[in-house]
């Protein structure tokens, strides 16, 4: 076990196996008008048969409405404006309008004119108030929705734009077609024999010419595999290669021209931001999209097998059997994860491999040189403030090289005749920076160490013993362990 983070937890994880009208109003005499009868005082109206239907009782009229017919509250007056209360019959208005006492007609109409104009000055004050309140609200740039009902259509809904929903669209269309269902054959040793087994998982095309990125766990072992293009083409494929480091492998089929998936940065990803996951779960229902947010970064599990998968990225869009391999894709329609496993009995925790520890090996696919990582040779603990503080240390961010393995098989934590123990690395030391970079959560040892190829000689600063020492190290290949 080399260049491998201690785990952090005991969560096991399993990767993904196969499988009527209008009410009467009131007549203006005070009597409840009859509906489909004549108006009162319209003698000419002709007759029409008394309809039964309920009409509410008369109420009496209110008192601006008797000064205007001449009723018995005297001279017509203006009536009150509808936001103002109601002279209550019996009292005293505190103000009175009074006529004028010289040249009335003149007067009269002039403070008509003179109300008039305010009003209507008013109104339009008002009206481009409201206007440009709504306006700048945006409620006025939203364009109305006519919607199909049983009996007319149904107006007045605003078709709001949803960010959401349309980067979801328009990512399933973008990134569908490079999106594959990888069908595996090979066989089984059971107790009664060997017998052929099939297995079914997701891919996605990176390259023109039909280059492929999946999980190792999809594809390791098979005799034979299928690619099933989203066109409805099936083509043979071949396992060119298989990650030492992660759950990852390069599938090769023939083609050119194969419609691609654009890779983003995984690093710049934040919690909760929105991502998009395409694949064939239950390897039945292929280019099937779910999305939800990054739930978490740099979550470490144990997979089948007792294998560690680190710095993963947590969601809780849905992952089910025959997701592994697809992408995982933020709102641009980037690549930004590979979907590698499932929480064992557990409803929304799915875990995909970030791309900027997949690319070093997707390019030297593209080049035709053989898959290789870098390597270090130690063990080690990523650190947080919690575990720094539990055992005393005296820092919180770093990669603390300690043994590995259990009771039965320990591991050494400088791995013997490895580049650390040539370097001088002990057990103990607390890496701090690789080549001037900081190991912490967002750059944590293993990946700042994938963005080397074996062979590049960096530098490694350490502290020890409260001391900080820099050392040079050159790295080798990777064995598959």
């Amino acid at each position: 076990m080399t260049d491998q983070q201690h785990p952090s937890d005991t969560d096991i994880t399993r990767r993904h196996d196969v499988p009527a009208e209008p009410p009467a109003w009131p007549a203006t005499g005070g009597t409840a008008a009859t509906p489909g009868a004549p108006a009162t005082g319209d003698p000419a109206a002709p007759a029409v048969p008394a309809v039964e239907r309920y009409s509410p009782p008369s109420e009496p009229r209110n008192d601006w409405s008797r000064h205007e017919d001449g009723g018995d509250l005297g001279p017509a007056t203006t009536p009150e404006r509808w936001y103002e209360p109601a002279v209550v019959p019996g009292t005293v208005p505190t103000t009175q309008v009074r006529p004028a006492t010289s040249d009335s007609g003149r007067s009269g109409r002039g403070g008509l004119a003179t109300l008039l104009a305010a009003s209507v000055l008013s109104a339009v004050l008002a009206s481009s108030g409201t206007v440009l309140a709504l306006r700048a609200s945006g409620v006025l740039d939203r364009p109305a929705v006519v919607q199909a009902g049983p009996t007319g259509t149904t107006v007045g809904a605003t078709n709001r734009p949803i960010t959401e929903s349309s980067a979801t669209i328009d990512v399933a269309a973008a990134v569908s077609p490079a999106v594959v269902r990888i069908t595996t054959g090979g066989n089984v040793d059971t107790s009664t024999g060997i017998i052929p087994e099939t297995g079914v998982g997701s891919g996605v095309i990176y390259d023109g010419a039909g280059w492929i990125l999946t999980n190792r766990h999809v594809v390791e072992g098979s005799n034979s595999l299928a690619v099933e293009l989203n066109d409805g083409r099936v083509l043979d494929g071949t396992v060119y290669g298989i990650d030492t480091l992660t759950d990852l492998a390069i599938v090769k089929v023939e083609g050119n021209g194969l419609p691609t998936a654009s890779l983003g940065d995984s690093s710049a990803l934040k919690v909760g931001q929105l991502v998009i996951a395409i694949g064939s779960p239950l390897g039945t229902y292929s280019n099937s999209v779910t999305s939800g947010i990054v739930s978490a970064k740099g979550r470490t599990i144990t997979a089948d097998g007792n294998d560690n998968l680190n710095n993963l990225i947590q969601t809780d869009a849905a992952i089910n059997p025959g997701n592994s391999g697809g992408p995982l894709l933020d709102a641009g329609g980037n690549v930004v994860g590979i979907n590698t496993a499932i929480a064992a009995d557990s409803n929304g925790i799915g875990f995909a491999i970030p791309i900027d520890i997949a690319r070093p090996i997707m390019e030297q696919a593209v080049a035709g040189e053989p898959l290789a990582r870098p390597y270090m040779g130690v063990v080690y603990r990523a650190l947080d403030l919690q575990y720094a503080t539990a055992n005393d240390l005296p820092v919180n961010e770093g990669a603390l090289i300690i043994p590995g393995g259990g009771p039965d098989s320990p591991t050494p934590a400088v791995v013997p005749g490895s580049p650390a123990e040539s370097a001088g690395l002990r057990d103990g030391d607390i890496i701090v920076k690789v080549n001037a970079q900081p190991i912490d959560g967002d750059h944590p040892l293993d990946a700042t160490l994938s963005e080397f190829a074996p062979g590049d000689t960096i530098s490694v600063e350490v502290l020890r013993d409260g001391q900080t020492q820099t050392v040079s190290l050159t790295l080798a290949t990777r064995p598959d362990l």
